[in-house]
């Protein structure tokens, strides 16, 4: 079990915390903050630039606790909360397959988290290393618990601010 929990832990975080690093520093393809804050003020998301870099911190930053296996809950909910929200604001409308835009892969990404935040990271992971033993369904339930609060809470952010004639205009000055 150690074993497939190393093997999934390093796969979805490695690649979680690169896709992070695209919203972060342009690398591997991406578009930095500059980039992806206006792509994130097009979706709502108001001032884009600071939004950005939350969303890339998240992902650099769960992903790579997630892949380290250290403080495993919390990365698995900065994992799950990124992802409901690349959801909610981009591939909701989509359906759910990938192929067609859809979060199915969204799903599969806070899915892994919240089995390894149930499991625990197993015993080739720093949380194993330092003693400390974040494992189990309590665990795994706040993972989930905080990650959808922060999720929902930011979703609604947005909304929110979609609808708000008056904050539009005041993060369209705070973004220039």
């Amino acid at each position: 079990m150690d074993t497939g929990l190393l093997i999934l832990r390093i796969v979805v975080g490695v690649l979680l915390a690169a896709h992070g690093s695209q919203k972060l520093f342009g690398w591997f393809g991406g578009h930095g903050i500059e980039g992806t804050g206006g792509f994130l003020h097009g979706l709502g998301y108001r001032p884009g630039k600071r939004w950005a870099a939350l969303a890339g911190m998240s992902e650099f930053g769960g992903g790579v606790l997630l892949a380290l296996g250290l403080l495993t809950p919390l990365a698995a909910a900065a994992v799950i909360g990124t992802m409901f929200n690349a959801a909610m604001s981009v591939h909701a409308k989509n359906g759910p397959w990938v192929s067609d835009g859809g979060w199915e892969y969204t799903l599969v990404i806070s899915a892994s988290a919240a089995a390894v935040a149930f499991a625990g990271p197993g015993a080739a992971s720093l949380d194993y290393a330092l003693g400390i033993d974040l494992a189990g369904t309590e665990w795994g339930l706040a993972a989930l618990a905080l990650g959808l609060g922060a999720g929902i809470v930011t979703d609604l952010y947005r909304r929110v601010a979609n609808r708000e004639p008056h904050l539009r205009s005041r993060d369209v000055q705070a973004t220039a």
